[in-house]
């Protein structure tokens, strides 16, 4: 029957009257008929339909309407019918607040709710559920406590997907404190038959707070794992820096079955590209060719970009564009991961092409943002292009609306600095309408050792000693500016330089490498003697360092 319904409809505006005088037989028509709607035309036609037979405030007819504006991603249409609706049901109110719960207007549920209250319609389990799950979206703790309070009055205590949404509440939607996540622990407790969900939520409040020991036994302690309590554990290491566990887990999980995801995957990029896993990146990149591309099914824009950026930080730059070129729908953050990539790799030009073409792509919503301009004005210092590089960052408040950060001043500081222009780099800093980090500082103490300006080399020194952050990456700076004194033989003012480091604690923390073996991932450190092949590894520097002498030699 459903492939005849929409032809007739489209053909014959009285088809309805002609099923039949019934308005039971022409309701249950009209349902049949939106229950058959496969895109947003169809389903438009239908509502007309609707409205036109007089259906227009018929509680279960206009549910399922909600449910497919919903679904086919126009929340304002669904938000209009709702408006005309005069006496919604508790199940309609159900519905808009769900398709706000699950978009950018969380907020808005909590707005409905208090509507909803005030029109004296009974909210249920789902109706709680919803609101809590849009609390812990929006930030909006205090009002799910209140929430809270609502349920224990009204007796939903028992619910299942209360409970559930109310520990991922205390867990993940409050201020990241101790005493929340006790509250968490309490709650789950008392559930009589917890489930997965319930873990799940654990799990993230001990991830979310970066207490990894505690995260690790609830994993361990999990009679049943899911393909989302994995990705909360690859995620939450990877975001912490410890990739290396990150992709030890993504391996566990392959092994233990698990079907994956997109969104584990994401995660397991994000390690891959931090560590400069090429060889699991190409493999994740297989896997998502034969799982969906291979099958014409839909990619997450978040899973392309992934890919782009996993192959930008490897190095493999052909590989990056290519995907680039060939990926259906970029958005911001496609682009300015492929402009960083190329500005990464010294492909200044290049980069600075790609941010052209973004420029005039003619897709509304795709402009630039902070992270493309830092990309865009690496691409110009490493590449010299100066004129460029000052236009560019003139252009980002007055014709994009972007203000400059810190990060943008430190990329224009090393512009004018790697060209020479140290005075005009050292007026900018002055000029910043923020105090000046390490980097900056750092940035404009390259320029000098590079052209060898010993009077702006005094003026750094001088902040360096009383304005730089000892714990924040200080020793390379300090060790820099050494450098310099050194390489100018001024060797009073070097030995001064690192007693100042000795007197305010700072240390140069020892170097790190990783290198890809046969597929096995290695990192070595600076003056390490732990490792299980250090014999090997100082005989073969010492050959390279000698061979490296007799070339010299042979010059």
């Amino acid at each position: 029957m459903s492939n005849r319904i929409v032809p007739i409809l489209r053909e014959n505006a009285t088809a309805i009257s002609a099923i039949g005088r019934s308005s039971r037989v022409r309701q249950q028509f009209i349902f049949s008929v939106l229950k058959s709607c496969v895109s947003f035309r169809n389903l438009a036609k239908t509502h007309a339909q609707i409205v036109v037979s007089g259906f227009s405030q018929k509680n279960y007819i206009l549910n399922h309407l909600l449910s497919l504006y919903i679904s086919f991603g126009s929340l304002g249409s669904a938000q209009k019918v709702f408006e005309d609706i005069t006496a919604p049901s508790t199940t309609v109110w159900n519905q808009i607040i769900k398709g706000h719960t699950r978009s950018k207007t969380s907020k808005k549920s909590i707005e409905l709710f208090k509507r909803m209250t005030l029109a004296g319609v009974e909210a249920n389990g789902f109706t709680y559920s919803f609101l809590l799950s849009a609390c812990v979206r929006s930030r909006l703790f205090r009002e799910g406590e209140q929430i809270h309070g609502r349920v224990l009055v009204n007796g939903y205590w028992s619910n299942l997907y209360v409970r559930t949404n109310l520990i991922n509440l205390y867990a993940n939607g409050g201020d990241g404190g101790d005493f929340d996540l006790k509250r968490a622990l309490y709650l789950f407790d008392e559930m009589p038959d917890s489930n997965v969900v319930g873990w799940n939520s654990l799990l993230a409040g001990y991830v979310r707070r970066g207490d990894f020991d505690g995260a690790r036994k609830v994993f361990d302690e999990m009679p049943e794992r899911n393909v989302r309590t994995w990705t909360i554990m690859v995620a939450g290491f990877a975001q912490n820096g410890q990739c290396k566990l990150a992709l030890s887990l993504f391996d566990q999980m392959r092994r233990a079955g698990v079907e994956l995801d997109q969104v584990a995957l994401v995660a397991a990029l994000s390690a891959c590209a931090e560590l400069g896993d090429l060889t699991l990146g190409k493999w994740i990149h297989g896997y998502v060719e034969r799982t969906w591309r291979s099958r014409h099914l839909p990619v997450l824009v978040s899973l392309n970009n992934a890919l782009i950026h996993m192959y930008a930080s490897c190095g493999a730059m052909d590989l990056a564009y290519k995907l680039f070129e060939e990926i259906p729908q970029r958005n911001t953050v496609s682009w300015s991961s492929i402009i960083t990539g190329f500005a990464k790799q010294g492909c200044g030009v290049e980069a600075i092409r790609i941010f052209q073409l973004m420029l005039c792509s003619g897709q509304n919503e795709v402009r630039p943002d902070e992270i493309t301009f830092i990309g865009a004005l690496t691409a110009c210092s490493h590449a010299g292009l100066i004129s460029d590089g000052i236009r560019l960052f003139q252009s980002m408040h007055k014709t994009f609306g972007v203000i400059p950060q810190i990060e943008h001043y430190g990329c224009m500081v090393d512009l004018l600095s790697r060209a020479g222009l140290l005075t005009e780099a050292l007026s900018l800093i002055e000029s910043m309408p923020m105090k000046p980090n390490n980097a900056v500082w750092g940035a404009l103490l390259s320029g000098c050792r590079l052209h060898k300006n010993d009077e702006i080399v005094s003026h750094v020194a001088k902040h360096l000693s009383f304005e730089i952050d000892p714990n924040n990456q200080a020793a390379g700076y300090f060790m820099l500016l050494a450098n310099v004194y050194a390489a100018d033989g001024r060797w009073q003012d070097t030995a001064t330089v690192r007693r100042n480091m000795h007197d305010i604690g700072v240390k140069k923390p020892s170097g790190r490498s990783w290198i890809e073996i046969n597929g096995v991932l290695c990192s070595f450190m600076v003056g390490e003697e732990t490792h299980k092949d250090v014999n090997l590894i100082y005989e073969m520097l010492g050959n390279i360092t000698r061979q490296t002498q007799m070339g010299e030699l042979q010059i």
